[in-house]
Parts: structure tokens; sequence; C-alpha cells
């Protein structure tokens, strides 16, 4: 069975590879327009690795709560993070959006490239307050503007079924931007586990909470709702 994994992986991990370098590349010549051009641009490619995983993975995903998203405002996603599988389907699942990330991963040769051409909030995660100060600013920014925002609060990536620690953060954005907050779980990790290159045919199920009223919660009273939240999704 896992010889099986093995050859459907790399079949995808050949494909996700072949355009991700297509797509960084020509994705340049998208620097002079806007965000929106670009982001229009990039996201065929989240689009093409979910299709594609698929096809070669059999690895699906269905959204309980789709009808939640209100799209007629900008909101504030604070989700689980399992996995690479969620930036990917986020861009499906939600409007056009900037994530907040670790500045290294920029860095990285075409990944980095086409991920910069996305308006990411990247912060240097050793700059402490600074770097909390940064994704505040940015954030309120993208969020009073035309741009969701997504925040991983336990700011990492952590198996399926383990909850990590919920970092402020994504609260005192929320409390700052007096947006809609949705809280997202799933699964992901369970067909396309963390630091893994075996991907497991499955359905991924994804669950987005109603939208969270900011104006009268406060920030530890949000915060206790997120782990909450994932806690019983877990």
């Amino acid at each position: 069975m896992k010889v099986i994994w093995f050859i459907r992986s790399l079949l995808f991990a050949i494909g996700q590879g072949v355009t991700l370098v297509l797509f960084s590349v020509l994705g340049q010549l998208t620097r002079p327009f806007s965000f929106k051009a670009r982001y229009a641009f990039m996201h065929y490619w989240a689009r093409f690795c979910l299709v594609w995983l698929r096809i070669t993975c059999g690895v699906k995903y269905r959204v309980h709560g789709a009808e939640h998203i209100d799209t007629s405002k900008t909101g504030l996603i604070l989700s689980r993070h399992e996995s690479a599988w969620e930036t990917l389907a986020f861009q499906q699942i939600f409007p056009r959006h900037a994530y907040v990330l670790k500045r290294e991963l920029l860095k990285i040769p075409f990944f980095g490239w086409g991920m910069s051409l996305l308006n990411p909030i990247a912060i240097d995660r050793s700059a402490g307050r600074q770097a909390l100060n940064q994704m505040l600013k940015e954030g309120v920014e993208r969020l009073h503007g035309d741009d969701w925002v997504v925040v991983f609060p336990e700011g990492t990536r952590m198996p399926s079924g383990e909850l990590g620690k919920i970092n402020i953060g994504g609260a005192m954005l929320a409390s700052k931007a007096k947006v809609p907050v949705y809280l997202v779980a799933h699964n992901a990790g369970t067909c396309w586990p963390k630091n893994s290159f075996l991907k497991r045919p499955g359905i991924i199920d994804v669950y987005i909470s109603e939208p969270l009223d900011m104006t009268e919660m406060k920030t530890a009273e949000l915060n206790e709702k997120i782990a909450d939240w994932f806690q019983q999704a877990l």
C-alpha cells in the first residue's frame, strides 16, 4: 500500500513542482500590476494543485459552514494549521486574502518568488514585539482595504489531533481591526501529514464558524473561543 501511495505522491510532487516553476517565473511579469491582478493569476496554481491532488492521490475535501462566509465585507480567518494543503485550499474557499507567514519562506526558490506576489505579511519571528506590531499594522491595513487576512494562531503546523499553544497575535489583530472573525478547523493532516512526502487518500473536512462580532468581544475572550473551537474539532 505504501508503495502505491509513494508512486501517487511522486506524481503529485512532479506536477506540483513543474507548475510551481512555471507560475512563479511567469508570475514575475505581473509585478507591475495590482495585487488583485497578481492574485488572479497565481491562484490558478493553487486550483491546479487541488485538482491534481485529487487525481493523483485521491485527496478530496468538503466544506461545512461555507454559507457563513459574507463576501460583502472583509474578514479575518483564524485557522488550524496542519499541512500545506490549507494554504492552497483557502484560495478556493475564501475571497482574496493575504497570509501572515515567516519571512524566511520568501527566500525559498520559486515558492518564495510566487508567494511574494500574493502580498503576504512576512514577519521576522525573532523580532518579538516588533514582529507583532508589524503584523498588527499591516493586517489592519489589509482588512480595512479590500483583502481578507489568514492567521494561524498556533504559529506552526501541528499534527492532526494535537492542539498547539494559541498565540495572542491573531486575537489582537481581530480586536484592533474590528472585522468579522471566522474560526476554521480541518483535518488536512490526516491526508497530508506535517513534514511527510506521502499523501494518503481520503476526504478532508473543513469547518467554518459563523462570523464573530469583535465590537463587544475582548482579546482574551476570543483567544478562549479559538482554543475551544479547535479542541472541539479535534
